[in-house]
């Protein structure tokens, strides 16, 4: 695995492949109901979602933004989603399941090489059945898709204005359509489909400055309110024999135990995690070490990776971008530094900016 696909892998551990955030990570909050006057801006639907009608009543943002969160622990469902931008598409079999305080998760790809992720809780084992590979991490579920907040919706709501855009259909199903129209420039807008009897998230699309879709992520068919089969997770985590178990390192840590320090970030983002990782997942002595920080705003993320300048793995400098991802990587004295996630390439210019070495 090459640096930068290496980065772009931790880069996505708050999520799964998807713009509806399978982004394991990707958010907790206390709900307070507001009225409907809590800055819900009703809009023209045929000129900004064509084929949607017109809503029956105006929704109440805080409330709304809970529901759906609520809805993607809480209902065991199965389907199947897919995810598209301008580079590719791809299609997973997905299947989440609770029973009582404990929650399963199966995601199978349909598309390449044959993997599986299968998740009891916070523990994920991402399976590689053909190679005998099995990868075990701790992620936070959380901002997995259709989850969607990474923090409460009062701070979302003061980042980004909720407009109702209308009702629409997806996978069959009938669904409320808003838009999270972002207030600055800093962050990309999100309009979004949730299920209309159970507030689950059909599909989400990344929207750019123009109004532009960068990326979706759409159940294409889904069943909710399923029979819940924890077996389906927990069986082929017995079946285990013969495979190398992979556990890829993580040791907690600080900008300014490792000697930096943090400028003004790019407003309305809080750093969450902050931990030196390998590159190798097998932790090998040797592998390529960085540290990752990882920021959010509640509703997206940005990662920071600080490691030392190798010429061998580090060569161009500047911008990149796939769908929604963008990247910007810069050297600086001996140490390269990469910034990666689902914003505009400015504010990931400004969180580099922002990085300083703290003085001896």
């Amino acid at each position: 695995m090459t640096t930068s696909r290496a980065l772009a892998h931790l880069g996505r551990s708050l999520r799964l492949g998807a713009r509806l955030r399978w982004q394991p990570l990707l958010l907790q909050a206390a709900c307070v109901a507001l009225s409907a006057s809590a800055g819900l801006v009703q809009a023209q639907t045929q000129t900004q979602n064509p084929g949607a009608s017109t809503p029956e009543a105006p929704l109440d943002a805080r409330a709304w933004l809970m529901r759906t969160h609520e809805a993607a622990s809480t209902r065991n469902y199965q389907g199947t989603l897919v995810f598209s931008n301008s580079a590719s598409m791809s299609a997973s079999r997905v299947a989440h399941y609770c029973e009582a305080n404990q929650q399963y998760e199966r995601v199978e790809a349909m598309d390449g090489e044959p993997r599986s992720l299968l998740r009891h809780n916070d523990t994920v084992h991402t399976v590689w059945p053909r190679a005998k590979v099995a990868v075990v991490e701790q992620r936070d579920a959380r901002a997995t898709f259709p989850a969607l907040l990474s923090a409460g919706e009062r701070r979302v709501l003061e980042l980004y204005e909720l407009r109702v855009l209308g009702v629409d259909r997806v996978a069959g199903r009938d669904a409320d359509v808003v838009l999270l129209k972002a207030k600055d420039n800093l962050r990309f807008s999100q309009r979004l489909w949730a299920d209309r009897q159970t507030g689950l998230l059909l599909r989400s699309d990344t929207v750019g400055a123009n109004g532009q879709t960068l990326e979706s992520a759409a159940f294409t068919e889904l069943s909710i309110n399923v029979k819940p089969q924890p077996e389906l997770v927990t069986g082929p985590l017995r079946k285990l024999d013969g495979y190398k178990v992979l556990r890829p390192q993580m040791a907690p840590s600080s900008l300014a135990a490792e000697g930096w320090q943090m400028g003004a970030v790019p407003a309305g983002f809080r750093e969450m995690q902050c931990a030196k990782r390998s590159l190798d997942p097998a932790g090998q002595a040797g592998a390529p070490v960085v540290l990752q920080v990882i920021y959010s705003d509640g509703l997206t993320h940005v990662s920071l990776f600080i490691e030392p300048f190798s010429p061998q793995r580090h060569q161009a400098e500047g911008t990149s971008v796939v769908g929604a991802t963008h990247t910007f990587s810069v050297r600086r004295d001996d140490v390269w530094l990469t910034a990666l996630g689902d914003v505009p390439p400015e504010t990931l210019k400004r969180f580099v900016a922002a990085l300083e070495q703290r003085k001896r």
